[in-house]
């Protein structure tokens, strides 16, 4: 069985007329975007879509009120209750019930844990896409009753959705062997930085093109732990510099700031909010670190590729599939330092890697080209296309995958 249901040139074959659609986008935090991947793909697809014709709705929490339109695109902002296990659903719950009473053509779907939710959708005979995220019931920060939900979610989701998206061949592959179910794969696209003003960076006593840069939140199954505890090992001569927090995770925090505490070569420069700056971090960095381990296709190290930076990943399928296997993977902290060692030894080999990952990032993660798929996507679902009657008696492999 393929991967991916329909390959580009069946698509393109049985692509239908391109007429505007109504197209709900629910399941995030919304737009503006401000907080993750989720929200900065419903931007960046959402205002393609609507100024390509299509009506776009987006379902937004709340907060402070703002404009009902955004770049194109009709928000609707409703509450949510503020508790981690609650936040995700009751707001899609809202969400569904509001676009029962304004019924969209087709209806996108972040995250797996919605899949409850989408019943209500078909019974109006909304066309739903599902996009799957990575595995979710990996994280640290989801006890026992979160990880089960999150795995009966998966099944459920692939039962009752017309079309399943996954971000990268990774989750692909994952979905594939689980459950025999077919994807649309469509990656997300990455900012392309050809430039950054360095006054920032060099604000921060750095000096640019002269340290290793790690971003991401604080959580076990990103490895800020075992990246600071790696170099803590290595002898390198670049600083560290660590921009993030942790949401979820006091005592892991803890623990990253003992070891830092005991090497004035690591720079913790909690979150960072300022984009310029951050985009100037990624921009001027010698190397991008990047430990997340259970998503699919990250933006923070789109976003590093984009910007032209050279990577060392944690190893496994998913950051390699971003980066076409170029660059330097670790497991655990010894693969850290050797890693940064190696990347110091070589800089002629790091500024060729720069210059590929750039230019891969231009031809393979383009917003316009992700925003067509969707297109292609809603339309094909909304003239009857829809993967379900292939799906509704799926079960999960017994098998373990560990891609």
């Amino acid at each position: 069985m393929t991967i991916v249901s329909h390959n580009r040139q069946m698509r393109e074959l049985s692509r239908p007329d391109k007429t505007p659609l109504h197209i709900a986008l629910m399941g995030t935090r919304g737009v503006p975007a401000a907080y993750g991947g989720f929200e900065t793909a419903v931007e960046e697809i959402g205002k393609r879509l609507a100024s390509s014709g299509h009506r776009v709705t987006v379902y937004c929490r709340g907060g402070n009120a703002t404009d009902s339109t955004y770049l194109g695109m009709d928000r609707v902002q409703l509450p949510a209750v503020h508790k981690k296990s609650l936040e995700t659903l009751s707001h899609t719950a809202l969400s569904v019930g509001h676009s029962l009473r304004h019924r969209p053509d087709v209806a996108f779907v972040f995250n797996a844990a919605n899949s409850p939710f989408l019943p209500a959708l078909r019974a109006l005979r909304v066309p739903v896409a599902l996009h799957m995220d990575g595995l979710e019931w990996r994280r640290s920060k989801w006890g026992p009753v979160g990880k089960k939900f999150y795995r009966t979610a998966e099944l459920f989701g692939v039962r009752t959705a017309d079309a399943l998206i996954a971000d990268s061949p990774g989750i692909a592959e994952y979905y594939s062997h689980q459950f025999g179910a077919e994807t649309e794969l469509i990656k997300y696209g990455a900012p392309q930085l050809v430039h950054a003003d360095d006054i920032g960076v060099r604000e921060l006593g750095l000096s640019p093109g002269a340290y290793h840069l790690v971003v991401a939140r604080f959580e076990p199954e990103n490895h800020v732990r075992e990246i600071v505890a790696g170099y803590t090992k290595s002898k390198s001569s670049l600083p560290l510099v660590v921009v993030g927090s942790a949401p979820y995770a006091e005592d892991y925090t803890n623990e990253i700031q003992l070891i830092a505490e005991n090497d004035d070569r690591i720079h913790l420069l909690g979150a960072v909010y300022d984009q310029d700056l951050l985009d100037a971090l990624y921009f001027h960095a010698f190397t991008y670190v990047h430990g997340h381990s259970v998503g699919g296709t990250n933006p923070s190290l789109l976003r590093a590729i984009a910007a032209g930076t050279a990577v060392v990943a944690f190893d496994v399928s998913f950051n390699k599939a971003v980066v076409d296997s170029q660059g330097w993977f670790f497991r655990n902290p010894d693969d850290v330092a050797s890693a940064l060692e190696s990347a110091e030894a070589a800089p002629e080999r790091v500024e060729k890697i720069s210059r590929f990952v750039r230019e891969h990032a231009a031809r393979n993660y383009t917003w316009d080209e992700v925003a067509e798929q969707y297109s292609n996507l809603a339309l094909r679902l909304h003239s009857g296309e829809s993967a379900r009657p292939n799906h509704k008696k799926a079960r999960r492999n017994v098998r373990s995958w560990d891609g």
